[in-house]
């Protein structure tokens, strides 16, 4: 049974306070754990995005102004386990440090001798090494969880991006420690609760990216709310493939057809209109210097989709001219080539004008968020996520371990 938009408003607003609050922590005078992701891309050992690490420092701030030291913890990259000289946290300190203007000090190590004397001494900033440098952090080792619940007082949860791992700095320290969900976190619960209840209509979901087993279980709950899903990207192909069009060389995932069909029958059933592509930027590969031109699906021939065509862009985006609430998630080709990225473009265009024109729209973290920074229009929508994975799963209707932590935790009423 469909319940009132005012019940599915008030569900969006429980996800929220439901939370332990930042503000209710007593901080003064305490060590607090802050689990951050400061997981930024590195190029040539310098960091290329700060965006996490800027969308860090509000909670850190707002902790040191209530008397506490603060014990940041992250992960970077994919060490399993081991000490990886490319994949410390020394540049990420830097850059922290400028963010706060005030010394961060770096330990070396992660729950040792190291991190315990930094933690137990007066330094009002410290910054755990790499926390995959322990093979206990993806393991959730339970002893590994206890011994970074031993540096300090308090833990705060800020990681929304690895909210999804049901990691030992994620669902370890709230089974010890008084535990706070950071300001990051509770934002992205929000912005994102709203796009699952009482979201304003018409309501238009567009997701693209490589392949659509990634996007299965989004789609399937976004059908139950939702008035027009836009698919592009390499993924659209599946779908294109289960309704006997065809796709030549682009990439579809055989062994998802009839699942991909069974989704089709049920947006016809609940009348969701899917749009898919019609026309595409067809190449003789994915490759920049490759031969490429604009074609109908009917003439893609065996070359293969890199882009959505400029037909397709102008439907994708009347749709979403006219929404009221907006989700975007995944881009509508090879963005990092220029002449495959013009479907993304025209996407995001439409997304800041119905942003201008009164919609809430989210775009979803990883590649359509990047896709947004180097166009300049991170600023154009309504909300920005900084969880890949993270809100693919939240957005699936599925309770991420992390957040599930905090509302167990010992102080949670």
């Amino acid at each position: 049974p469909s319940r009132s938009d005012g019940a599915r408003r008030q569900q969006a607003v429980n996800h929220v306070t439901d939370l332990p609050q930042l503000d209710a922590l007593d901080a003064s005078g305490t060590r607090v754990l802050v689990r951050s992701d400061l997981n930024v891309p590195l190029r040539d050992g310098a960091i290329s995005d700060d965006l996490r690490i800027r969308a860090a420092v509000p909670t850190i701030e707002r902790l040191l102004s209530a008397g506490a030291r603060v014990a940041v913890g992250s992960h970077l990259g994919r060490p399993k386990g081991k000490w990886v000289e490319g994949l410390s946290l020394a540049p990420v300190r830097a850059r922290l440090e400028e963010l706060l203007d005030r010394p961060v000090t770096l330990a070396p190590d992660v729950a040792g001798d190291g991190a315990r004397d930094a933690c137990a001494s007066d330094e009002s900033v410290v910054l755990l090494e790499n926390l995959r440098f322990e093979a206990g952090e993806e393991s959730n080792d339970p002893e590994f969880a206890a011994a970074l619940s031993d540096l300090a007082d308090r833990y705060v949860d800020d990681a929304f991006g690895a909210a999804h791992r049901a990691h030992a700095s994620i669902v370890g320290p709230p089974q010890h420690l008084p535990s706070a969900a950071g300001l990051l976190l509770e934002d992205e619960v929000e912005k994102l609760s709203k796009l699952l209840h009482g979201a304003e209509h018409p309501y238009v979901g567009i997701l693209g990216g490589a392949k659509v087993s990634d996007k299965l279980a989004v789609i399937g709950n976004l059908l139950e709310r939702v008035d027009a899903l836009c698919i592009g990207g390499a993924m659209a192909f599946t779908l294109l493939a289960a309704q006997g069009k065809p796709v030549g060389r682009s990439l579809v995932e055989r062994d998802r057809l009839d699942e991909v069909s069974e989704v089709l029958e049920r947006a016809n059933a609940r009348e969701v209109a899917i749009h898919l592509p019609t026309d595409v930027m067809a190449a003789d590969s994915p490759d920049q210097d490759a031969a490429h031109s604009t074609a109908s699906l009917d003439d893609i021939g065996d070359r293969m989709g890199v882009d959505i065509g400029p037909d397709s862009a102008r439907d994708f985006a009347a749709a979403i001219e006219g929404a009221r609430t907006v989700l975007w998630n995944g881009p509508m080709g090879i963005f990092e080539i220029d002449d495959y990225a013009h479907g993304t473009i025209v996407v995001a265009e439409a997304v800041a004008k119905a942003t201008k024109n009164g919609a809430y729209t989210v775009v979803g973290g990883g590649d359509s968020a990047a896709a947004l920074r180097t166009l300049g229009m991170d600023g154009d929508v309504s909300h920005l996520s900084t969880g890949g994975g993270a809100s693919l799963e939240f957005l699936e209707g599925k309770e991420l371990p992390g957040v599930a932590a905090l509302r167990r935790a010992k102080n949670a009423t």
